[in-house]
């Protein structure tokens, strides 16, 4: 059982302390002590242009400064619509000095959707880009926005990129109007801060105590910086992915995010000015905790991306040769399709992660040789996690994957699969809901006690544990292994089909790229499964195609999980973090028998 904690013989073998301390600081402050260990030293690069560490708190400085004087303070609520930009770095780390509230939102949201974020957050004010004011413009209309604060991709531009942006994607950009009383373009803004008064070169205060980081180096002393909130409390709002309602707002605190920190060292060997490719969106927990802080916390640097394309992530690795790189599924096929990316060395290649989604075994072995034939010593990595723990907390150790495993709890956290009723632990291969609990667990959801009542539960053991929704198996050495969503499960004639499962024996077989399984009203069977298949030749498929994979799901599967039905398509609908969108599938499916 899981009480043992099994998997601490894998970290014995693999030499991972699991002596664990989350450092009594708040973000702000582990920016702070990496500004004063390393000011020299690269904290990111955005399209060419290197920001240090010094050059970093001092844009965050004025920046909380400007917060200040648009009269924003602690536990009051900014939303940040913004992609993989400085201003999202800078503001993040500027709102977590003052005490406010990080509310982190996909700038292609939904005005239905935005408005919603500004709502349960509270939020009077929002930091966006000058492509998306119009909606902002209309939402402040709506939900009574005191400012909207407006970003460019060319702010922090050299001059050279400046006037090559300007005439390219540059020039499609409708200009703000300037008679707006409610916006403040984002110079302006800053100009703000840099005039007032700000601790540019703050030293330890707070608390009475000193701040601990999660690298190696000391922590500076002295009068000054007075933390307006403890770490425990809230300072970022990030939103689940609905899937029938709007999203949950997810409550996380600085200690949850530093406690991430703590353990992907442990798990990385992250170390200072090693590089992580950062094009996860900074709107998603993989993103914001994994790419951008994790590396603050250690004198790291990150590649800040704020367009995705598989051509312009393969120009980064060309150019960059980072030290880690992170991805859902879809990424890393993508990759491997594109001809271009046989040109990529990883000979500088430390850790690639994979997050999200599933990750099948036949796409990480030819992921793992391909970039092994180019150079790398180790292996695409999977994880597994939620946001209501910042991300990750189940990774699958180097060297010792198991096939179709997540891995074992990182550094910190437990896991156990247990009755999803009671919280009490099922026997080793048995299944059950997956439960979670550590230092990254949020806070609950935002202004929704009844959903944070239902997630969040006391056990027997006295320990609060985040139930996940998902269904696994553990086995005897503390391998977690993912079957399916609780309210993903297809019955069909009674009996429990799990559409991951299904998509794992598709996905092994050589014809396939990529498969999606839904179940149908069926007359007969209550329901049967019905199967989206991307073919690893990009063509439409055929008959014969249809038969064979029909033929081999009935070697491995029990009858009722064999599809009944194969659809081939060219591409599938994904979500905006790259998962597959089963959920517009089922939709399709609905409104067919509709019609």
């Amino acid at each position: 059982m899981t009480t043992s904690r099994p998997w601490l013989k894998v970290y014995s073998e693999l030499g991972i302390d699991d002596d664990f301390h989350v450092p009594d600081a708040t973000m702000y402050q582990m920016l702070a002590q990496a500004g004063a260990t390393w000011p020299d030293k690269s904290a990111f690069f955005y399209l060419g242009k290197r920001m240090t560490y010094q050059d970093l708190l001092s844009e965050v400085d004025a920046c909380a400064a400007a917060f200040v004087a648009m009269g924003i303070g602690a536990r009051d609520s900014v939303v940040l619509s913004l992609p993989n930009v400085p201003a999202v770095v800078i503001c993040f780390y500027a709102l977590n000095k003052i005490g406010a509230r990080a509310v982190m939102t996909h700038p292609l949201s939904s005005p239905t959707e935005l408005k919603h974020y500004i709502g349960v957050s509270e939020s009077q004010w929002a930091v966006t880009m000058d492509m998306f004011y119009p909606v902002f413009r209309d939402l402040a209309d709506q939900s009574g926005l005191k400012k909207i604060v407006i970003a460019k991709f060319s702010d922090y531009l050299s001059k050279t990129m400046k006037l090559g942006f300007a005439v390219t994607k540059g020039r499609k950009i409708p200009s703000v109007p300037g008679k707006d009383s409610r916006v403040l373009m984002w110079k302006d803004f800053l100009a703000q801060g840099e005039t007032g008064e700000s601790t540019r070169r703050w030293r330890w205060g707070g608390h009475g105590d000193e701040a601990q980081g999660a690298g190696e180096a000391g922590s500076p002393s002295g009068e000054g910086y007075q933390r307006p909130i403890t770490p425990d409390e809230t300072a970022v709002i990030l939103f689940s992915g609905g899937t029938t309602n709007l999203p949950k707002g997810i409550e996380l605190s600085s200690a949850n995010f530093n406690a991430l920190a703590v353990s992907m060292k442990k798990i990385t060997g992250l170390q200072v000015q090693d590089s992580i490719l950062a094009i996860l969106p900074a709107f998603h927990g993989f993103g914001l905790g994994l790419c951008i802080h994790t590396p603050v916390c250690l004198g790291a640097y990150f590649i800040l991306v704020p367009e995705f394309s598989t051509e312009i992530y393969i120009n980064n690795l060309i150019k960059y040769e980072p030290s880690f790189i992170a991805g859902v599924p879809t990424l890393y096929q993508a990759l491997m399709s594109n001809p271009k990316f046989e040109k990529v060395r990883f000979d500088k290649l430390k850790g690639a992660y994979s997050g999200g989604d599933m990750l099948s075994a036949d796409l990480k072995a030819r992921f793992d040789q391909m970039i092994i034939n180019q150079g790398s010593q180790t292996e695409l990595i999977e994880g597994y996690g939620l946001t209501e723990c910042v991300t990750a907390c189940v990774v699958s150790p180097r060297l010792h994957y198991r096939d179709n495993s997540m891995g074992i709890p990182i550094p910190g956290m437990d896991v156990k699969v247990a009755l999803s009723a009671t919280g009490e632990e099922v026997p080793y291969g048995q299944e059950g809901e997956i439960c979670i609990t550590g230092p990254t667990l949020m806070q609950g959801y935002i202004q929704d006690p009844e959903a944070t009542a239902h997630t969040l539960r006391v056990h027997a053991d006295g320990r609060t544990w985040l139930h996940s929704g998902d269904i696994g198996t553990m086995d005897e050495d503390g391998y977690l292994y993912f079957m399916g969503r609780m309210k993903r499960i297809i019955k069909v004639s009674g009996v429990s089909v799990y559409p991951m499962q299904v998509e794992q024996v598709l996905e092994a077989h050589p014809l396939v790229s990529r498969a999606c399984v839904i179940g149908l009203p069926d007359e007969y069977q209550m329901s049967s499964v019905k199967a989206f298949v991307l073919l690893a030749d990009g063509s439409t498929g055929s008959d014969a195609q249809r038969a064979e994979l029909i033929a081999y799901c009935k070697k491995h599967l029990i009858k009722w999980a064999v599809p009944r039905q194969i659809e081939f398509r060219t591409e599938l609908p994904t979500t905006r973090v790259g998962k597959i969108a089963y959920t517009e599938l089922e939709h399709e499916e609905a409104a067919k028998l509709a019609g």
